[in-house]
């Protein structure tokens, strides 16, 4: 009896992400060495511990919860909950959001799968700027689409040229991630104004909607003053994917958002299948005690700077040690070459000799590059500049 799981789970399984294969392996290490002989920049784990007004919610609604709390809600969220990230998102983009636009989710994941269950059919594609987060094919291919890699160019700016010629009858959306994880790239006013040109131009040849999927995961992680792009006042069929785990550092909460782009024609069609997804897929609510709490967070609003330090830190470790490497304007990743070709082989080098656990660029799909996370903490950054002089050395970097 060798069928245990299909063959379709069985190969993913597989090409599974490398990220929480190397994560496992820290933890097996750590065991073994200690903590202080470890230098883990895999998982996009923040150490942060969440804001004390979020804390303070949390106790506030375990005590003091209202008959009912706990019960079914709407499939899109408390109507409350929808109101407050409305009103944010009115705020922040000027546009005439209402909870009508917004949809609860577990988590940013949850969102995605969400809106690639509520519009693709077989078959469809999904134009996806390389390198992308690993769990976009997988997400993709969820829903019977096809994911469409397309290059970027070398400092991780959109090739247009590329997605324009990546673009078929077969595309229902582009989907970018900005600022981008594995990159750190932020994608500029002027490149989006193209794309958003580029994808009306396709819509009307192929005469089919193509949406612009956006994973704002890290939209709040913005350095050098950089300000987001507001992509709905772009393109009118643009859906944002957002979460609240890495700005409140409850990645475990699983609280996310899709919020529709209210001045798309489609919109409240659009909607509609957004919330029946929700439900069919499993999910059925975001969790009920965190939607609960993210209300009370008033005008709460991250301040990047203490992560700007730390890009800043790590960036001049690497630059030390003699790695090519751009420095990043978003999210808290950092994306160098790899010294030798094979990316794979030297992970497995600098984490057997120096202890030093990173994640190789195959699993994001640019073979040759290295992804370390620096949402730890400034102490383990500066620690490790010895260690990674030693690499630097190793590999005749420096």
């Amino acid at each position: 009896m060798k069928d245990v799981i299909s063959e379709r789970v069985k190969k993913m399984v597989e090409n599974s992400s490398w990220i929480r294969r190397m994560f496992e392996e820290a933890a097996l290490l750590k065991k073994r060495y200690g903590e202080e002989e470890v230098f883990d920049f895999t998982l996009g784990n923040p150490v942060d511990e969440p804001p004390l007004v979020f804390k303070e919610a949390l106790r506030l609604l375990t005590y003091n919860s209202t008959p009912g709390a706990h019960r079914y809600m709407p499939n899109h969220g408390f109507s409350e909950t929808r109101a407050y990230v409305a009103e944010r998102l009115k705020e922040e983009t000027g546009l005439p959001f209402t909870e009508d636009h917004v949809v609860m989710t577990v988590g940013a994941a949850g969102g995605l799968n969400v809106v690639l269950k509520t519009i693709l059919d077989p078959g469809d594609e999904v134009v996806v700027p390389v390198p992308y987060f690993v769990e976009f094919k997988f997400y993709t291919e969820n829903h019977q689409g096809v994911m469409v890699p397309v290059e970027t160019k070398e400092d991780f700016s959109l090739d247009l040229e590329r997605i324009e010629e990546a673009l078929s009858p077969r595309t229902r959306a582009v989907l970018i991630n900005s600022p981008n994880n594995p990159t750190g790239a932020v994608y500029s006013e002027e490149e989006l104004r193209g794309l958003a040109e580029l994808l009306e131009r396709a819509s009307r040849k192929f005469q089919r909607t193509i949406y612009l999927v956006t994973d704002d995961t890290y939209i709040d992680f913005l350095y050098d003053g950089i300000k987001a792009v507001c992509t709905f006042k772009l393109y009118g069929p643009t859906v944002s994917v957002r979460s609240f785990s890495k700005c409140l550092f409850i990645p475990g909460e699983r609280l996310g958002y899709v919020a529709v782009n209210p001045l798309y024609e489609g919109a409240s069609t659009l909607m509609e299948g957004l919330i029946l997804s929700n439900r069919i897929l499993g999910f059925v609510n975001a969790p009920a005690l965190m939607q609960r709490a993210v209300v009370y967070l008033g005008n709460y609003r991250f301040d990047p700077s203490d992560y700007q330090r730390r890009r800043d830190a790590i960036y001049h470790v690497l630059k030390e040690a003699g790695f090519e490497v751009t420095r990043p304007k978003g999210a808290f990743y950092i994306f160098p070459k790899s010294p030798i070709e094979d990316d794979v082989r030297f992970v497995r080098e600098v984490q057997e000799r120096f202890r030093i656990l990173l994640v190789p660029g195959s699993g994001f799909g640019k073979p040759g590059y290295l992804r370390l996370s620096f949402c730890v903490s400034l102490d383990l950054i500066e620690r490790a500049r010895e260690r990674f002089l030693s690499v630097g050395k190793a590999y005749g970097l420096i």
